[in-house]
């Protein structure tokens, strides 16, 4: 059974927070003066669903850094999570969901287990690797999270903030990024699909042979008053060599207003894994730990679509719109990071090296 495909649009704010319910919060250190090797870079982002929502994961990459991840098998009890954190630090920046679960527990978010205000809960994470951008031993830790958490709101900010302060995408900065979609027409009308991605990637971001990105759609190019850069910029940046550290990831969430059960966010996860590849090249290798959390608020009251043969899932031509709508964003989200992105550190952002692509010379 083939359902028919829906068209989607942009949200209003095109952001993770076009999900009613959903909250974004940042936490970061980044130093002035910070070069590599010394000073602070490096941060946390904390995506917020107090109320709880179904979740599940996709780990793809060779050398993830998770959290909580054996939790969201479908097959496990627990059936809500109230956060998921993205961090740097590398296995370090994972204790930052330590000061998240205490934001939480102290606003009562999380599995009732006794008495009023006993409460456990459930935070998801990953990390990437961005120890070498700045001092070391600077990485998120507790406080990090807690401030994260409790700075969360429905403004998201993008660029070099939070869980993307230090991260670099190939030879480029990297950042957050964001978008989302309203599917318009067919079983998933008016549902919303949003992502929120970290991009580090070993991989390189842009085409060699145009200087635009990857993942920069038709539309999105001339929404953003973007063209090919200049051939003298595109030369000079095909020379600039390869990033030059083994460990890298990226990572994210996509989040939706349908209701979906933890088996079909598990699907969400994998097909957001399809807009990263179409954005990076190559996606999940052997030194990166891309991984994607797909979380379902079940606010949006969508009807069971008719028809569906019994040996399937109900809600499968849901599923099918909001899978497609997912790998959008998650390729959109990263293509935003990238251009919101500036430099640190002497790590050129893609903005740096290829002006004329915005109509501005260097």
């Amino acid at each position: 059974m083939t359902a028919p495909r829906s068209a989607v649009v942009t949200g209003p704010s095109d952001s993770l927070c076009d999900v009613a319910g959903v909250l974004v919060g940042h936490d970061h250190r980044l130093d002035p003066d910070t070069t590599l090797g010394s000073g602070g870079a490096t941060g946390c982002t904390v995506v917020l669903v107090p109320s709880g929502a179904t979740a599940g994961v996709d780990v793809r990459g060779g050398g993830p850094g998770t959290r909580e991840t054996d939790l969201l098998d479908p097959s496990h009890s627990v059936q809500h999570v109230n956060a998921v954190l993205l961090s740097g630090g590398s296995a370090y920046g994972l204790a930052a969901a330590d000061g998240v679960m205490r934001w939480l527990e102290e606003h009562e978010h999380g599995i009732p287990m006794g008495a009023p205000g006993q409460v456990v809960p459930i935070v998801p994470g990953a990390v990437i690797f961005d120890l070498p951008v700045g001092d070391w031993r600077v990485r998120p830790n507790a406080e990090f999270g807690y401030r994260a958490a409790d700075r969360a709101g429905t403004t998201v900010e993008t660029g070099c903030v939070g869980g993307g302060t230090g991260a670099r995408a190939g030879i480029l900065k990297g950042g957050v990024g964001t978008a989302s979609t309203v599917i318009q027409g067919g079983p998933a009308d008016g549902v919303t699909v949003a992502a929120l991605m970290v991009a580090n990637p070993v991989g390189s971001v842009w085409d060699p042979e145009t200087g635009l990105p990857w993942g920069l759609s038709a539309a999105d190019a001339e929404r953003r008053g973007m063209r090919r850069p200049s051939s003298d910029e595109l030369a000079a940046a095909n020379v600039l060599g390869e990033k030059a550290t083994v460990l890298n990831t990226t990572i994210g969430v996509v989040v939706t207003d349908a209701k979906l059960s933890k088996a079909s966010c598990r699907r969400v996860a994998v097909a957001g894994h399809d807009g990263m590849a179409r954005a990076i090249r190559p996606a999940h290798s052997p030194l990166d730990g891309d991984t994607i959390f797909a979380l379902a608020t079940g606010t949006h009251a969508t009807p069971s679509p008719d028809g569906v043969p019994a040996a399937f899932p109900a809600e499968l031509p849901i599923l099918d719109a909001v899978c497609t709508a997912a790998a959008q964003c998650v390729q959109r989200a990263i293509v935003d990071a990238i251009l919101s992105a500036t430099t640190v550190a002497g790590i050129p952002s893609y903005r740096d090296v290829f002006p004329s692509a915005f109509g501005t010379s260097g």
